[in-house]
């Protein structure tokens, strides 16, 4: 299954906090012999929210959605994925209990009496208000869950709360899509060559291997560093062998200068 991942905030976009998810998802899904396929940041705009969500209900994928699933007005993602999904929004009895527990273990930290009908603690139960149908995901760091709508999951903006909700996911409903990625890579360092010369050579590669891409990452020396460019072929073990031939065969006619990365 292909692997999205969307990251909502204003306080991404805007520079304020760098975005902890995007490097922490794909080390997640390496892990597992996964790999990240896609990924969109959006700020919190409701109607750019049910969009982009919208479109992704229609997909199969398995979809990572982080942020902006609290109970403060620049909250929107829960409204945002009923409206996507046309349910209504329904406190989850499951969340409600988990958010109780929250709420005692707050008074009880702070010498306080319990008092679920206090303000505070009835907006708290906002959180727990998911789309018609939603299941649960079990936060392990202050109890209160994320949800999920199929192989759509929905975790807060914290790094330190999201990350381990994303393993607990795999783990429990996904470990039969671990290890789909077999996918080999190899590339060459080419020294004094543009892009340019080599892309006669790149295009006859992926027309004659069809399980193959070939990348070009150009590097620009710095403080006396030559200038040069990765090179290499991935995909198929048995085609990236065979293309991987092609590449050094074409790069030695060309009269380029190379090595051979491990």
């Amino acid at each position: 299954m292909a692997v999205g991942l969307i990251i909502i905030g204003d306080e991404i976009m805007s520079g304020k906090r760098s975005d902890r998810h995007f490097p922490a998802v794909i080390e997640i899904l390496r892990k597992r012999g996964m790999q990240l396929n896609w990924a969109a940041y959006l700020n919190d705009d409701p109607k750019r929210i049910t969009t982009v969500l919208r479109r992704s209900f229609a997909m199969p994928d398995i979809v990572f959605c982080c942020g902006g699933i609290g109970a403060t007005p620049d909250d929107h993602t829960r409204r945002c994925a009923a409206e996507a999904l046309n349910v209504p929004l329904v406190l989850h009895p499951q969340a409600r209990e988990k958010i109780y527990e929250r709420i005692r273990d707050f008074a009880v930290q702070h010498g306080r009496p319990v008092n679920y009908a206090a303000p505070d603690n009835l907006q708290r139960l906002k959180m727990g208000e998911f789309p018609e149908g939603a299941k649960i995901i079990p936060n392990p760091v202050n109890k209160i869950p994320g949800f999920f709508v199929g192989t759509h999951y929905f975790f807060p903006g914290f790094p330190e709360m999201a990350h381990p909700m994303m393993e607990w996911v795999l783990e429990t409903y996904h470990q039969a899509d671990y290890d789909q990625v077999h996918d080999v890579e190899k590339s060459v360092t080419v020294y004094g060559a543009v892009e340019a010369m080599m892309t006669p050579l790149m295009e006859e590669i992926e027309r004659d291997f069809d399980q193959v891409k070939v990348f070009s990452l150009p590097h620009i020396g710095r403080e006396g560093a030559r200038s040069y460019v990765e090179l290499g072929v991935k995909g198929d073990k048995i085609q990236v062998s065979d293309a991987f031939e092609r590449l050094e065969s074409g790069l030695r006619m060309i009269h380029v200068e190379y090595e051979i990365n491990s």
